[in-house]
């Protein structure tokens, strides 16, 4: 994406103001491994730490997901995304949900008082 909203897991944006709240965004994707990434990954496990092609995945996933709400965000005229958040589900054995959501706001500089 070109343009990003600001977005934040905190409430609010210091020096800024809500002028208008447009509701809850998300985005959400659905990923499997695949067999040739299964077995590679059960390899890595057999030497243990990180597993790459599982972490891999999981960046894969939140950017997608994230990417879609941003996007979702900016279709309803959003300027920011608060209270930002991920959540993940197993759908079914080695297939899993990533969604990330916030609520959209447009928001403007708090006026300073003279």
């Amino acid at each position: 994406m070109d343009i990003h909203p600001w977005i934040t897991t905190a409430d609010r944006f210091e020096g800024y103001r809500v002028v208008r709240y447009l509701g809850v965004v998300r985005g959400v994707t659905v990923r499997s491994r695949s067999m040739i990434g299964t077995l590679g990954a059960s390899l890595q496990t057999l030497v243990g730490g990180n597993i790459s092609l599982f972490t891999e995945l999981c960046e894969k996933a939140r950017a997608e997901a994230y990417d879609l709400m941003v996007r979702h965000a900016l279709d309803l005229g959003a300027n920011a995304v608060l209270a930002m958040r991920y959540d993940a589900n197993e759908v079914s054995p080695g297939v899993a949900e990533v969604i990330a959501y916030g609520t959209a706001v447009v928001l403007e500089p708090e006026q300073r008082a003279p």
